[in-house]
């Protein structure tokens, strides 16, 4: 045990990586207390339930526009600078929503066109932070740093929405103010990390460069398979959507129980993040993936079954735990097989695989619980999903059989 915590002190030892961390921790704790702050306040104004439906497609279309973009930007240009300014971006998007709440907001629309800005940053930022987290950290840490990345993520995930929602009682403004200062600080910090110099690409600005990553990743079975699997299991199984419906029609707890629910993959992940850093998987990679993918299915269809709220709890600990794995692995082994000189493009068709699933996920989870009814709604996500881990590991056995992770050095998981 002490050799596996030498090994996560070890990443965080690496000061640019350290910054890096705390820099995109601090963006997201404060980007999930800003979007608590937007939903009330929005929903308060008009009480329209439809406009919290445009506060994601808000920031999900400017998204979709130009994530593949980004990708490019992110092989041609400093990603250093680029995160500094999509976080001074993101300052800006705080302190817009300061200004409108303190001139007292009557309308929705400045809103959405902040929350556009904000999906402008969001593009340039997601595959950018991929793409920069190889240059951080030597490669027998790599594993190491994307475990603590993505279990200081969902911390940030689950802290920030209940801070939010605690500092919404004394306003509105007092959240921006808030966020605004906490942004601050991630851009200072992000300006003070120091990347190595990489080799950066020469090709003209092309339509015919823009569209490498798709195809880097389409001629790779493993990224392929790893990203496609990710996507239509999270697809399927996208029951946290329906979460407050369940909360309310089916274990009649409330919003504080609720509350619990939503907790709950949140704090799977992240425990579950913060084992993989301290022991990273280093044998069987593929078996691994495809068992955080079964393991996904199998608590889905125990939530689906279930009426007892613990053992609600305990399916959506083990749903966020084998999502967490999953996640893991494919961002590890994208990475690694990516080359770095387009390796920001493959990361923003990685990128938007997420987005796509995460989104129509949502939609699916709802209409299917129109037309079948809320259980069997979860319950077939969950035979789904378990249905795609079958198919997958059928249609992609380069990606099932893969051993280790490339590049990886066999005495670092210690």
């Amino acid at each position: 045990m002490r050799t596996a915590g030498r090994h996560v002190l070890g990443v965080l030892s690496y000061p640019s990586f350290s910054r890096f961390l705390v820099a995109r921790f601090l963006s997201t704790l404060a980007v999930q207390m800003q979007s608590v702050a937007v939903g009330w306040q929005v929903y308060a104004i008009t009480h329209n339930p439809l406009d919290l439906g445009f506060i994601g497609l808000a920031q999900f279309m400017p998204f979709l526009a130009l994530i593949l973009i980004a990708g490019q930007a992110a092989d041609r240009f400093d990603r250093r600078l680029i995160l500094t300014l999509c976080y001074a971006i993101e300052v800006l998007c705080a302190v817009l929503l300061l200004a409108f709440t303190l001139t007292g907001l009557k309308v929705v629309w400045p809103v959405f066109a902040v929350l556009v800005l904000f999906g402008v940053a969001r593009a340039f930022s997601m595959p950018t932070s991929a793409a920069i987290t190889p240059n951080l950290v030597p490669l027998e840490r790599f594993s190491n740093a994307v475990a603590l990345n993505s279990s200081t993520f969902q911390v940030a995930t689950i802290a920030g929405p209940t801070l939010g929602g605690l500092l919404y009682v004394y306003g509105p403004h007092i959240v921006y103010s808030t966020v605004t200062v906490i942004l601050l600080v991630s851009v200072v910090l992000m300006a003070m990390v120091r990347v190595p110099r990489v080799v950066q690409m020469d090709e003209p600005a092309t339509w015919h460069a823009v569209l490498e990553g798709l195809r880097f990743v389409r001629s790779r079975p493993v990224i392929f398979g790893a990203i496609s699997l990710d996507l239509f299991a999270v697809l399927f199984g996208g029951a946290t959507a329906l979460l407050p419906a369940y909360a309310s029609d089916i274990l009649h707890v409330g919003p504080t129980g609720l509350g619990f629910l939503r907790t709950a993959p949140g704090l799977g992940a992240a425990l579950t993040g913060l084992m993989l850093a301290v022991a990273p998987v280093s044998r069987h990679v593929g078996r691994w993936m495809f068992g955080g993918v079964v393991l996904f299915g199998i608590a889905t269809i125990v939530l689906g079954l279930s009426e007892q709220f613990m053992i609600s709890m305990v399916a959506l600990f083990a749903l966020g735990a084998g999502d967490m794995v999953s996640v893991y692995i494919r961002h590890v082994l994208v990475q690694l097989e990516t080359p770095d000189a387009i390796r920001g493009r493959v990361s923003a068709v990685s990128a938007v695989f997420i987005g796509a699933s995460n989104e129509l996920g949502e939609f699916e989870s709802g209409l299917t619980a129109v037309w079948f009814g809320l259980k069997p709604a979860v319950v077939i996500g969950g035979i789904a999903t378990l249905c795609v881990a079958g198919l997958w590991s059928r249609w992609f056995p380069s990606l099932r059989t893969v051993d280790r992770f490339p590049g990886s050095i066999p005495t670092i998981h210690g």
